[in-house]
Formats: structure tokens, C-alpha cells, sequence
């Protein structure tokens, strides 16, 4: 497939049992002829039909095959997964099917990506206890996607229009957390979240990197991490130059970031970066992967079992998950 008939876009249908399908068909819906001519889906034709069925919209999903260039005609060009047994999957509940239904569509995804077929992944949500029930344990999207990819290390960063931040760690309990806050950890997540900001335009991103233990340990007396981990690895990267501070408080920093004083913060561990995100924008917060050989933006939200396949999934979320992705196979700013 040549470059300009690449798609800009390759969408997961995520845990089939999910509302995953749904929202996907919500933003189809809306798009326009020149956006759906870009977009690949990826999933299983008869699941997206059922579900462009449920919330009634009209949409036309085609199978379509590597090395076809794709007019659209408003139809929806679908990679379908092959060796699945759909109709074993049972709405709202957790189940080894449709674990692996939704760990094909990543891999899938990346094969994708990694044959210039596509640009950006966007992905629906899956269930982490539906994906080990099927063999595949991983600790969610993104240890998936390093794990598919070959990469080293990976970054999870939230991003939002008054709130963005980035993770030293994430999906690991609180006591590994602390264990893995170092100083090359936090100049690597700095960096990863830096270089972001940079190709979205951002001539010099102003960064925060927040403290691990209350107010940042209160010279010892809380904890010592801030002071002898933290503190040396923003020195060094205020040496080369770039614009960091901290550590700060975290019961100030999300404040002040939300108030214009910086563009990202780094929090140490999953809670307190999520927590304050989700509390100020909870459904258009953009889940996007860093430091991978690919690019991929998510909705930050589960599969919502227990009102799958009922036809109030909103969509919201999964709309400002696409449009982000749109920004960066664009090279634009969201």
C-alpha cells in the first residue's frame, strides 16, 4: 500500500463483550465520507454489525484485505481477525474468547502499523481478567503493545485540555510503585513526555514532576525518596537544559498545572496521576502510549460490562481518543 492510501487510523473493537463495538459505531456514525475513507477498523464484521444495529445507524462494514487500495463509498474498510469464536461471547461477562478476540485486534493493530498499512492505533477497551483468561498476561494496552513491539520500556500519559499528566509507574501495586521510583526512571519519563510535547508543537514544554511521599517528605521527616531520588534527577535535567521542576507537593501541583503553570506533570505512580485527570475530565481524557515504535491513543475508561450491549455506552470519550490520534498521524496539535 503506497503512503497516500495508507489509513491515518487502525481501531481496536477491544473486549467484544463490552461496550467497546458500540462506541466504536457511535463515532462512525458521525464521521464524514473523507474521514472514513482513512479509517481501518479492526474486529470481527458480524460483532460491529450487531452493534451499528443496536444504536441503529446505517453503516456498511467490508472486509478488507492487504495491498487494496480503499475507496470508501461510505463503507467501512474492516481487518478482519481470523480463527474466532464469536458467537461464544457473552454480553457483560468476563470470558477467554473474547479476551483473545481482543488481544488479536492488537496484535493485528501493530502488524498494521508496522507495514505501513496505518498510522496511529486507537483502541478500544479490553478487560485485563478476560485477557489472562486466555493466556495473555498482560498488565494492560500498553506492556501489551512494548511486549508486541520489542520495546525496552513504555509511558503511559494522560492527556486533557487544562490537565495532562505522564506515569513513572502504573499498573504495579503501591509498594512495587515506590520501588521503582529511580532517578534514570524519572529523567527517562521527563524526557519521553518532553518529546511529546515537542512534536505537538510545544517549543519548551514546562514540566512538573510531582513528589512521592507527603509534602514531598517534609525534609525526612515523611520519607527521604523526594529528597535524595527526585530532587538530584531534576537537577540533572534542569542541566541540560530542559524546563523541569521539582519535586513538588502532589496535593499542590495538579493545581497549579491546571491553573497555566505547567504543561505536564510526572506523577510517580498510577493513582495520583489518574485520580486528579479523571476528576476534572473524566470523559474526554486521552490514554496515549509513549516511548513505543508506535503510536496509540485510547479512551480512558473500562469495558462497562454492566450496561454493554444496551445501548447507552456515550461515546465521548472514544470521539476525543480519535480525534487526538487524528492530530498525530496529522502531525497537528490537538
Amino acid at each position: 500500500m503506497s503512503d497516500s492510501s495508507r489509513f491515518s487510523l487502525a481501531i481496536t473493537m477491544g473486549d467484544p463483550a463490552g461496550i467497546g463495538p458500540e462506541i466504536i459505531c457511535r463515532v462512525l456514525h458521525t464521521m464524514t465520507p473523507e474521514e472514513l475513507t482513512n479509517t481501518l477498523v479492526i474486529g470481527d464484521i458480524p460483532i460491529f454489525k450487531r452493534a451499528a444495529s443496536l444504536i441503529g445507524a446505517d453503516i456498511d462494514f467490508q472486509e478488507w484485505t492487504p495491498g487494496h487500495d480503499w475507496s470508501s463509498n461510505n463503507r467501512i474498510a474492516v481487518a478482519q481477525i481470523e480463527g474466532v469464536e464469536s458467537g461464544r461471547v457473552e454480553d457483560g461477562k468476563i470470558g477467554a474468547v473474547a479476551g483473545d478476540m481482543a488481544f488479536r485486534c492488537i496484535e493485528r493493530a501493530v502488524e498494521c502499523v508496522q507495514a505501513g498499512q496505518a498510522r496511529v492505533i486507537v483502541t478500544a477497551p479490553l478487560n485485563k481478567a478476560a485477557l489472562h483468561a486466555a493466556g495473555h498476561h498482560y498488565d494492560g494496552h500498553t506492556g501489551m503493545l512494548a511486549a508486541l513491539t520489542g520495546a525496552p520500556s513504555s509511558f503511559m500519559l494522560l492527556a486533557s485540555e487544562h490537565l495532562s499528566t505522564i506515569h513513572v509507574s502504573t499498573h504495579v501495586s503501591l509498594n512495587e510503585a515506590i520501588q521503582r521510583v529511580s532517578e534514570k526512571r524519572i529523567a527517562e519519563t521527563v524526557r519521553a513526555g518532553h518529546d511529546h510535547l515537542v512534536t505537538l508543537g510545544h517549543s519548551s514544554p514546562r514540566i512538573a514532576v510531582a513528589g512521592l511521599n507527603p509534602h514531598c517528605g517534609e525534609g525526612g521527616i515523611f520519607g527521604d525518596e523526594d529528597e535524595l531520588i527526585i530532587a538530584p534527577a531534576v537537577r540533572a535535567l534542569q542541566a541540560q537544559g530542559l524546563d523541569v521542576a521539582g519535586p513538588i507537593s502532589a496535593d499542590t501541583v495538579f493545581y497549579r498545572a491546571t491553573r497555566g503553570e505547567f504543561d505536564l506533570v510526572v506523577a510517580q505512580y498510577h493513582d495520583q496521576g489518574h485520580i486528579p485527570v479523571k476528576l476534572i475530565a473524566f470523559d474526554t481524557t486521552v490514554n496515549v502510549s509513549l516511548g513505543l515504535p508506535v503510536q496509540r491513543t485510547s479512551v480512558d475508561h473500562g469495558t462497562a460490562f454492566d450496561i454493554a450491549w444496551q445501548g447507552k455506552a456515550d461515546a465521548t470519550n472514544m470521539g476525543a481518543a480519535i480525534a487526538y490520534a487524528r492530530c498525530l498521524a496529522g502531525g497537528s496539535t490537538p
